[in-house]
């Protein structure tokens, strides 16, 4: 992998990571842009506990604009977008449009090929290797500055989940603190592990959920993928490399060199949930999946706020969901989810993982 950092016409930096090691990315961002200027600031709720961004700028992002105008394709002639080159493998530039900045953190995006029509599932397994290469650079990075405390990688993918962008992109997220749902799992994992007498709930977890069997939807020798036990959403897939790791950066040459593989079975599998043969609602094509796929890491830094717990009782997984949860209808975040945060699930996890394992690749 070659990695070549450069800025673009408004300051922001722009990193391309090249497969092979002889590309020269020496394009210069032409557009007559103004030094990006941000509104983001991070509120704490006093009753919950949590944090809000408050970012007023977003509201002049760019919001479904066409094809020809998409600013994540490569630069052609007059045509200048977000990557000045004509071409690339992979792009992470930082987000004109942040929700963290500054202080309150950082935002950046990740173009995971240069081919509009594309999705992360059409990828090649090269392809897919060199944006976890990307990932893992990344997280390295951002955990180097000071006002980041924790690194996101995410993808959204479909316009149901609210993508403004149709480009096969993610972002990262570098939070200035740790994240309520991480909070959680830190506060349920420190609990365990005094309760157990030390031992570890992401291990125990796994190990029960490989022991049982019925809600696992693949395996291999360094990746295990199962719709968990009490699933919030209609098809819901966790995945963890067997040997526990806190984050991207410790996943050992073997589970980087599987992860491709498995990674995109699992895409490819959700893309054909709602393929029931009968070309979807009134005979029409059933668009696709739309998803979240969201790695979780350990936050940076000791944690002294979850007793006897440190960064390497945290469990590196990705989750995997999709808001859709029958052909044509989606599950909605109604009174119970919204106002509670207490989720009814429609699909039975033991149902999901079925239908997950009946969409194999032949």
């Amino acid at each position: 992998m070659k990695k070549t950092s450069t800025r673009l016409a408004d300051g922001r930096e722009l990193i391309y990571y090249d497969a092979g090691d002889d590309r020269v990315r020496d394009a210069v961002d032409r557009r007559p842009l103004d030094p990006t200027v941000t509104t983001s600031e991070v509120r704490r709720d006093p009753l919950l506990g949590d944090s809000v961004a408050i970012a007023s700028h977003r509201q002049g992002r760019i919001y479904h604009p066409p094809a020809d105008e998409c600013p994540l394709c490569p630069s052609s002639g007059d045509r200048l977008s977000e990557i000045p080159e004509s071409s690339y493998d992979v792009v992470v530039f930082e987000n004109r449009f942040p929700s963290l900045a500054g202080d309150s953190g950082r935002c950046e995006v990740v173009c995971f090929t240069s081919d509009h029509d594309a999705s992360f599932a059409d990828l090649t397994e090269a392809q897919a290797a060199l944006v976890l290469e990307a990932w893992t650079d990344r997280t390295a990075e951002l955990s180097h500055l000071p006002s980041v405390r924790q690194v996101f990688c995410f993808e959204n993918r479909g316009a149901e989940i609210g993508v403004t962008l149709g480009h096969p992109h993610g972002q990262i997220y570098g939070y200035p603190f740790t994240t309520p749902r991480t909070a959680l799992m830190l506060r349920s994992l420190a609990a365990h592990k005094e309760a157990t007498g030390g031992a570890n709930l992401f291990d125990d977890v796994l190990a029960r959920e490989i022991a049982d069997g019925s809600r696992v939807v693949l395996s291999s020798e360094h990746w295990v993928a199962f719709v968990p036990y009490a699933a919030h959403w209609p098809y819901e897939v966790h995945l963890y490399p067997r040997r526990r790791v806190p984050d991207l950066l410790g996943l050992d040459e073997g589970a980087r060199t599987e992860f491709p593989q498995v990674y995109l079975e699992l895409l490819r599998r959700f893309d054909r949930i709602f393929d029931e043969g009968n070309g979807g609602k009134d005979g029409a094509a059933e668009p696709p999946t739309p998803y979240i796929a969201a790695w979780h890491q350990a936050p940076f830094g000791p944690l002294e706020e979850f007793e006897g717990v440190n960064r390497d009782d945290f469990a590196l997984h990705l989750e995997l969901f999709t808001i859709r949860r029958t052909s044509g209808k989606l599950k909605f975040l109604a009174g119970s989810e919204s106002g509670m945060n207490v989720f009814i699930n429609d699909v039975p996890p033991e149902t999901a993982a079925q239908r997950l394992r009946e969409v194999a690749s032949s």
